[in-house]
């Protein structure tokens, strides 16, 4: 084993570490008013995070998932929300449409995406279908040369911004899950309106939407694979998209571990400062432990999905381990900050409610446990 990143990992990773710092200009602003990072998105297509895992010849950056996990990682550490609209976008959109879209899908939708000139947004979750994807009660009625679409969807990230989305819709409610499509819709089309945004308790900055549509017309060509592979796309999909909820817990999870050990070298208490306090010194020690194993375990989990191993057991392990971590964690951080981790400008309570959602989102961590489960036992 040779746990060395290679020289192009550690380059994006210092290009990642070094953007990051500009985006921490305005981020406690951007928090509270729960404003969209838009300059800092078309920043981020510039360097190619937009588009990271797409092959270049559809306007990708070309690189593997281990960049990926170390971009989203660096960012994270500085704004979780900015992390997750980078994730969406690649995991659960590009992904997607690179893996199993046509020609044709590819060259109108793919490489804008990836250029970063237009943002995705995949809508799976639903008022009665999060945890139980396949309960979906939007429709997509087939017409012949298209689809009819009505529904709801909740939660969606990038919901308010994006340009194209994915949509999880049943076809043939008789066949259960496997009547499940996925369509690709454009924004504007007529009967597609777009829901206020959620003021929500983390990762504020990123717009989180409902969808909703009424007898949307969405042409034949735009769905995705053979009739009924809707819910297959979405749970292959999810797979990787917990590879990068993994990768941004692990970046909250060590930004709050990096204000807590920079804090606590400079705060003082009883003549000395609070690193020295044996008390201190064991929540650093088990912030370590704990922040390393959830980067292995994530490294791992994007190794093996870069080897084109089957993957599913390790990113539910990646993503149910560290965003426990994150949690717990920046609990901890606020701790070591006293009075001041409860204040806004010393960043650490916002890590703290940013990590809650990577508990929930991609699946919670209940599912991933019956995900592990399953795996073992089979």
């Amino acid at each position: 084993m040779n746990f060395e990143l290679s020289e192009e990992h550690k380059m994006i990773r210092d290009a990642a570490r070094e953007f990051a710092q500009e985006l921490k200009a305005g981020v406690i602003q951007r928090d509270e008013e729960a404003k969209f990072p838009t300059d800092f998105v078309k920043q981020m297509a510039g360097l190619g995070f937009m588009g990271i895992m797409t092959p270049e010849a559809y306007g990708g950056a070309g690189m593997d998932t281990l960049a990926y996990v170390i971009v989203l990682e660096e960012i994270a550490k500085i704004d979780a929300s900015a992390a997750v609209i980078v994730s969406a976008h690649n995991s659960l959109v590009l992904y997607g449409l690179n893996a199993f879209g046509t020609e044709e899908q590819k060259q109108k939708y793919l490489v804008p995406l990836a250029k970063g000139e237009k943002l995705g947004a995949f809508a799976l979750s639903e008022p009665e279908a999060g945890s139980d994807a396949s309960s979906q009660h939007t429709t997509a009625e087939d017409k012949g040369d298209h689809y009819l679409l009505n529904g709801t969807k909740n939660w969606i990230t990038n919901g308010g911004h994006a340009d194209i989305y994915l949509i999880i819709a049943q076809t043939h409610p008789e066949k259960g899950h496997k009547g499940i499509n996925v369509l690709i819709v454009e924004k504007g089309l007529p009967g597609f309106t777009i829901g206020p945004k959620e003021n929500k308790l983390g990762i504020r900055s990123s717009d989180t939407h409902s969808l909703l549509f009424s007898d949307v017309k969405v042409p034949k060509e735009n769905r995705i694979g053979e009739d009924g592979f809707g819910f297959k796309f979405a749970m292959k999909t999810l797979d990787g998209g917990r590879i990068g909820i993994a990768a941004q817990a692990l970046g909250i999870a060590a930004g709050a571990y990096n204000l807590a050990l920079a804090y606590s070298k400079e705060r003082k208490t009883f003549g000395k400062p609070i690193s020295e306090h044996q008390a201190i010194q064991f929540k650093l020690a088990d912030m370590e432990v704990d922040i390393e194993t959830a980067r292995l375990l994530t490294y791992k989990a994007a190794w093996t999905k870069d080897q084109g191993l089957p993957y599913g057991k390790e990113a539910a392990m990646a993503k149910l381990h560290a965003s426990e971590v994150a949690m717990k964690h920046t609990v901890e951080a606020v701790q070591v900050h006293g009075g001041y981790g409860y204040v806004k400008e010393y960043h650490v309570e916002r890590l703290m409610r940013d990590a809650k959602i990577t508990q929930i989102y991609e699946g919670t961590s209940e599912i991933q446990r019956l995900v592990i489960a399953r795996e073992i036992l089979r």
